[in-house]
C-alpha cells in the first residue's frame, strides 16, 4: 500500500467513517490536535531518562486513550463505524487524577505562576500541555457546530478527558522537573 494517495491534494480527505469532507471541517480540527498532541507526547517519552519508565509507561497509556479519541473523533455518529471503535475506558480519567495524586506528593506546593522550562521533559510536557488546551477548545468548538455522537460515548466525556489530561501535564512538567533536580522558575512580574 502506497503512503500518498492523491485523494486530498484538492483540500479533502476522508473521515475514518467514508465522508470526504474539507481539511478545514471542525471535526478535523479536533481530531488533527488530538494527533498532534499523541505526537509531542511521544518526544515527551523519547526526552524521559531510562532510570523514570513508569513516567513513560504513563505517558504511552494516554498515548493508547488518545488514538481512542481521535478515532471517535474522525467518525460521525450515525456510522456503523462509530459504534465499532472502541471508547475510552472507565478507569482512563480515574488513572490521570491517581497519577496527578501521586505526582503531587512529591511537589513542593505551588506558590505561584511558574514559568515553561527546566529539563527537557518538563519542557515538552509543557508543550504537551498547550496542545492538550487547544485540542479541548477544537473540541468545544466542534460541539458547538455539529452532531458528534451519543452522550455516553463522547464528547462529554472526551472534553473532561482532555480538559484532565493538560491538569496532568502541567503537574508532570513539574514533576520531571523534580526528578531531573530542576527547581520551577516562578513568574515575577
Amino acid at each position: 500500500m502506497k503512503i500518498y494517495t492523491k485523494t486530498g491534494d484538492k483540500g479533502k480527505t476522508s473521515l475514518f467513517s467514508g465522508e470526504r469532507v474539507s481539511k478545514a471541517n471542525d471535526r478535523v480540527e479536533a481530531y488533527g490536535d488530538v494527533d498532534e498532541l499523541n505526537s509531542v507526547l511521544g518526544a515527551l517519552i523519547a526526552s524521559l531518562a531510562e532510570e523514570n519508565p513508569e513516567v513513560g509507561r504513563a505517558v504511552e497509556q494516554i498515548q493508547r486513550d488518545l488514538f481512542c479519541v481521535g478515532g471517535k473523533l474522525a467518525t460521525t455518529p450515525d456510522s456503523p463505524a462509530f459504534e465499532d471503535l472502541p471508547d475510552l475506558d472507565e478507569g482512563a480519567l480515574k488513572r490521570l487524577e491517581t497519577e496527578i495524586d501521586g505526582m503531587e506528593k512529591a511537589l513542593s506546593p505551588l506558590r505561584g505562576f511558574i514559568l515553561p522550562g527546566g529539563h527537557p521533559s518538563a519542557c515538552w510536557a509543557h508543550v504537551a500541555r498547550t496542545v492538550c488546551r487547544r485540542a479541548e477548545r477544537r473540541l468545544v468548538a466542534m460541539l458547538e457546530t455539529m452532531e458528534v455522537g451519543p452522550e455516553g460515548q463522547g464528547p462529554s466525556k472526551m472534553g473532561t478527558y482532555l480538559n484532565r489530561l493538560s491538569d496532568y501535564l502541567f503537574v508532570l512538567a513539574r514533576y520531571c522537573n523534580h526528578l531531573y533536580g530542576f527547581a520551577d522558575t516562578l513568574w515575577e512580574p
